[in-house]
């Protein structure tokens, strides 16, 4: 299995980036150092790329299986070997995946006819009409100019995609919220980390001076819209059957939504813009140095943060790639690397001083005064999503090309700014 070798070619090229800076541990050639550095450099460029192809490998297995479950689903099951299909029974009478197969066959047969519903089956028509499900939250458009409601498995596809461009829309590694309505959603905070209880003598009363009170904060939630550019599709893609259209629109909307949502629920861009992450954490170290991180300044951060909020699941570190690199290369006090590989084939990840970390290149870069590097419990950042997707769908205005554009609501925010601390790089 390709997998296989590409997880053992990992292993290896690891192995050779830590022999190589184990080399020049104790060199004083600085020449020698530079090329033993050059190598190393090599080699991680290397073993980036490897990761994307094992990631990529991944993906393309996992929607083997999807497509192959897919087609398993319409083969043929009526008692005369026939398909279930519009005019086979009532609704009732077909699973839930049955009919959405169906919607999404007419949905894509209607896109292929550069959106002319005249073209398609009757059947298909009416599928298109009934709009199965009509409450799903990304119902857009208007029949009569075009419109139609996009199938359920596109609007996952989207928000697949964005998860995996970015993490901030993940809700593995932050905290969701979905609501159905975009109203403004107040949430109570509370940080009680610095409380505790004390020894009561025998026969003594509690404590009753109002210092065991809770004290309660606000966080408010908005639903921001954004929305994406119109996306046009060729009419001679459209009416190639090979072409997978459902992978193409995915992916292209869900990067193009996922680029946007990652970056403002990371610093949040405008006036009216979510808190982004690093924005609300606070502070936890600042380094001695305006262009480099120190091993022990990672260190501090870590244990700036209460080790209450330490042994959350989400619990970890954010930075752009390019800190990856740097912090790769980084030693403790005793000569172990910081950064230890984990084991893909049983789902360990890498870690940085025992806690996995998410590559986020919405995160500021290394350089003076930014914060390059957050640390905490990333599950007290609260993302809030307004259903799914909205995916609009016109054909006259950019005829014979069908054009689609993708629209989202959200907001975020920190809801306990102890649980996220920064590292702030020092003045120039």
């Amino acid at each position: 299995m390709i997998l296989t070798q590409y997880y053992e070619e990992r292993g290896q090229l690891v192995a050779e980036a830590r022999s190589i800076l184990d080399g020049i541990e104790n060199e004083t050639d600085e020449t020698k150092i530079k090329d033993a550095e050059d190598r190393h450099d090599a080699v991680m460029g290397k073993l980036d790329a490897l990761d994307k192809k094992i990631e990529r490998e991944e993906r393309t297995a996992k929607r083997e299986q999807e497509e192959e479950e897919r087609r398993s689903r319409q083969r043929p099951s009526g008692r005369d070997g026939s398909a279930t299909g519009v005019d086979g029974g009532e609704d009732e009478e077909r699973s839930d995946e049955e009919l959405q197969a169906e919607y999404r066959d007419a949905f894509y047969a209607a896109l292929r006819a550069g959106g002319e519903l005249s073209a398609l089956e009757p059947e298909q028509r009416a599928l298109l009409r009934k709009g199965y499900v009509e409450s799903r939250a990304q119902t857009a458009g208007d029949a009569a100019a075009g419109g139609y409601t996009v199938p359920t498995e596109l609007a996952n596809k989207i928000v697949e995609t964005m998860k995996d461009w970015g993490p901030m829309y993940d809700p593995g590694v932050t905290d969701e919220m979905v609501t159905s309505g975009g109203n403004p959603f107040d949430i109570p905070t509370n940080d009680d980390t610095g409380n505790s209880a004390d020894a009561l003598a025998e026969a003594a009363d509690l404590t009753d001076d109002g210092s065991g009170d809770l004290v309660f904060g606000e966080k408010n939630l908005a639903a921001y819209v954004y929305a994406t550019p119109w996306l046009k599709i060729s009419f001679e893609l459209l009416q190639d059957s090979a072409f997978n259209i459902e992978s193409f629109v995915g992916g292209k909307l869900g990067q193009r939504l996922g680029r946007l949502a990652n970056a403002q629920l990371t610093v949040g861009l405008g006036v009216s813009a979510p808190n982004g992450v690093v924005t609300a954490s606070s502070l936890g170290k600042t380094t001695a140095s305006a262009a480099a991180i120190a091993a022990d300044e990672l260190i501090e951060l870590q244990h700036s943060v209460n080790a209450a909020y330490r042994r959350s699941p989400k619990c970890g570190w954010m930075f752009a790639d390019t800190t990856l690199a740097s912090i790769r290369k980084l030693k403790d006090g005793q000569g172990n690397y910081l950064w230890q590989m984990g084991d893909v084939r049983v789902g360990a990840p890498d870690l940085i001083l025992g806690k996995k970390y998410h590559v986020n290149d919405d995160v500021p870069a290394i350089a003076a005064s930014a914060k390059p590097v957050i640390f905490g419990d990333l599950g007290a950042y609260m993302v809030r999503k307004v259903g799914r997707p909205l995916i609009g769908t016109v054909r006259e205005r950019f005829w014979p090309k069908v054009g689609m554009a993708g629209l989202i609501r959200f907001d975020g925010e920190l809801t306990d700014v102890a649980a996220v601390k920064h590292l702030a790089m020092a003045a120039a």
